[in-house]
């Protein structure tokens, strides 16, 4: 499945989704809305909020989210299957079920067709049982030394196995023209180093105890036992080298690269050499080292780590990741752990694992079906220009900074104009040819598909950046800024009702769709994104001046989410989630900008006795709605620089100017904050 990188910024996370859509294909001002006596009526209500998610016994002073969707999180129901229900995560719900309309009416010789028909063969699988896993375990079994596991680690690449190191192609921070060899830390079965370290994830620590040594027994490990505590002490050790999360978004901490050469120098534990031979690698003149303690350190743990602990540690990942691939045993085994990671109680309906895997495996071959029945040229241009109307009322915000220097913001002015947009699909469809499958072979299938889109990602390396490629596939429920590309990315999945919706209220669009706009815009000026420039180098175009006051106001911001308990003894990390934080804030003021400027001078109308800006700020709220399990609230705040949905409402709001007048907030209001203390970013 896809997954983001940490300099690649989305919206939202893999696990809480969210949206984006269109709107005109020119300025939509109050005088272009259709009468409303001529209008199919909007998903929600009269104009497109849902009214009756309210709870109106709550000041919105006092909190706004309980205002705007109180009476929603209380008869909400999370499904067994999934770890929060809510407006994002019910989109991701409903394109998956487009999603399979076009597979299970693809043709059933068709690599779609052939793909899910194997996923959904249980007889088939059952009968195979762990077959086709233990070819892959005897393979790690023959390893008989250290060069010789190295090498094997290198090749894991796409497949099923686990090595210290995940390798990608990037585009070179340095160079941003260029793609090069990326390394980062790897080798944790479990979700970041937290999990491990920290005394609130013990039941998640005990469950995964209990798995390793189940998967080690269902593939005839000798020492079933002994061995699932060698190889949780080993990934113990290391968890304690590698990097916090907060860090790892550092781009000033991870702007490393080295030679071939030098990597081996810097950290000599590995056999690099037999490494990249199995990756497929030649020598490189420049790798992106990220994390590059924690990949020092890495190297130094395997030098000491007894071959045998290396090799059962890589068969019960070979095991764990082809589990979903296997029979009924492995599959629920491997539910059991991960249902105690996020709290869900029921494994997802078996069509909707398929369609991820068919999703995941052959994604923009999907995409091209899913755009040709559900996204049109017309969707395309309309959220092109409504992009444009954000991007021009960022610009303005920039301009009328008080806090920022001349030469700072003529520098923010032109990266702002050289921001690069892409809606819905890429332009060129990709080559899917050199793919085989077999509907008998389901376990074969998801093998070949990971080393040909494996194979396709590494084939860039050394060569110029492609822009017009795209890192997710058109059916993706999410929004992205590329920051290294300097790049705002809109997949057709996410524009559509109910998050944007041709027949609601201009207000309401703007609130959902337009905060969503500026906030994947703003990422280009968060706290990270500011490092980069306009050609999407690591260079710090700021004046030390203007850097000092935008971080004075970035830090006591982020304070703000800090005092919000999220769960019992459970608060936002600020450092983590700073550059999301600064995005939902600048992005619901860069809205709210661009509908004023929408109303052409006319005061907006008054519907169902709430103003223009009283409907802007319930479709915020609402587009954050969201009811999640506590296990995935804490892993959430554990490993995802975004805040949870909560938070991402009521932080922000409390410093827009704006909201106070919308809604008469006061002195005494448990949201209020003086004037002179709301933070001043963007």
């Amino acid at each position: 499945m896809f997954e983001t990188r940490k300099y690649l910024a989305p919206l939202l996370s893999v696990s809480l989704l969210a949206l984006a859509v269109p709107l005109s294909a020119q300025t939509i001002t109050a005088a272009d809305t259709v009468p409303a006596d001529s209008r199919t009526p909007p998903a929600y209500g009269g104009f497109g909020v849902d009214l009756s998610g309210r709870d109106l016994s709550v000041k919105p002073g006092d909190d706004f989210e309980r205002y705007a969707s109180g009476k929603w999180l209380d008869a909400a129901t999370i499904p067994a299957d999934r770890a929060a229900v809510g407006s994002g995560e019910d989109l991701d719900e409903a394109v998956q079920a487009e999603v399979r309309d076009l597979i299970i009416h693809a043709a059933p010789d068709s690599k779609i067709g052939a793909l899910y028909t194997s996923f959904l063969d249980e007889a088939r699988i059952e009968a195979r049982g762990n077959a086709p896993l233990m070819a892959d375990i005897a393979r790690v079994r023959a390893i008989h030394t250290k060069e010789a596991f190295a090498r094997y680690m290198g090749g894991t690449g796409g497949v099923f196995g686990i090595s210290l190191y995940g390798l990608g192609v990037s585009s070179d921070p340095q160079n941003p023209g260029l793609n090069v060899l990326e390394i980062d830390q790897d080798g944790l079965g479990m979700p970041n180093r937290n999990y491990y370290l920290d005394a609130q994830f013990k039941p998640q620590r005990d469950a995964y105890t209990a798995y390793v040594e189940k998967v080690l027994r269902a593939i005839d490990e000798p020492n079933p036992a002994g061995a699932t505590s060698d190889i949780l002490a080993f990934e113990t050790e290391l968890a304690r080298v590698s990097w916090a999360a907060e860090d790892r978004r550092d781009l000033a901490r991870i702007n490393n690269h080295y030679t071939t050469s030098q990597l081996a120098d810097y950290a000599p534990g590995v056999d690099w050499a037999a490494y990249f031979d199995g990756a497929g690698i030649a020598p490189q003149k420049t790798i992106w080292v990220t994390t590059d303690t924690a990949v020092r350190d890495m190297a130094a743990l395997f030098a000491k780590t007894p071959l045998a602990t290396l090799k059962a540690w890589e068969e019960f990942h070979v095991a764990y990741q082809a589990s979903p691939y296997l029979g009924k045993a492995m599959v629920d085994a491997r539910f059991g752990f991960r249902s105690t990671l996020y709290g869900v109680t029921a494994i997802s309906p078996r069509w909707k694992r398929g369609v991820y895997l068919v999703s995941g495996s052959l994604g923009e071959m999907v995409g091209q079906a899913y755009v040709d029945r559900y996204f049109t040229p017309a969707a395309k241009a309309k959220m092109e220009a409504l992009v444009a109307n954000l991007k021009a009322a960022m610009g303005a915000r920039i301009r009328a900074s008080s806090w920022m220097g001349a030469d700072t913001k003529l520098a923010a002015l032109d990266k702002l104009a050289r921001m690069t947009v892409m809606v819905g699909y890429p332009d060129k469809p990709r080559d899917y040819t050199g793919l085989s499958v077999d509907s008998h072979d389901l376990y074969g299938n998801s093998l070949r598909a990971g080393r040909f889109n494996n194979a396709y990602e590494m084939a860039e390396l050394g060569k110029p950046v492609d822009r017009t490629r795209w890192n997710a596939p058109a059916q993706t429920v999410n929004a992205f800024n590329e920051s290294l590309q300097n790049q705002i990315v809109f997949p057709a999945g996410i524009l559509q009702p109910p998050f944007f919706d041709s027949n609601a209220d201009d207000a309401v669009n703007y609130g959902a769709i337009g905060a969503i706009i500026g906030h994947e815009i703003s990422h280009g000026f968060d706290d990270q994104g500011r490092k980069i420039d306009a050609t999407g180098a690591l260079r710090d175009w700021w004046t030390p001046q203007d850097a000092a006051r935008f971080d004075a106001e970035a830090k006591a911001f982020g304070e703000q989410y800090a005092k919000i308990d999220i769960a019992p003894g459970v608060a936002v990390n600020p450092k983590l989630t700073m550059g999301e934080n600064i995005a939902d804030f600048a992005g619901v003021q860069v809205a709210l900008d661009a509908y004023h400027v929408s109303l052409g001078g006319k005061p907006a109308p008054v519907l169902e006795g709430l103003t223009g800006d009283q409907r802007f700020f319930l479709a915020f709220a609402q587009a954050w709605r969201s009811k999640v399990r506590e296990a995935a609230l804490r892993s959430q705040v554990a490993t995802d620089p975004h805040s949870p949905a909560r938070v991402r409402v009521l932080v922000p709001l409390a410093n827009v100017d704006a909201f106070y007048a919308a809604f008469d907030v006061k002195p005494g209001d448990k949201m209020y904050i003086p004037p002179e203390k709301r933070a001043h970013i963007w």
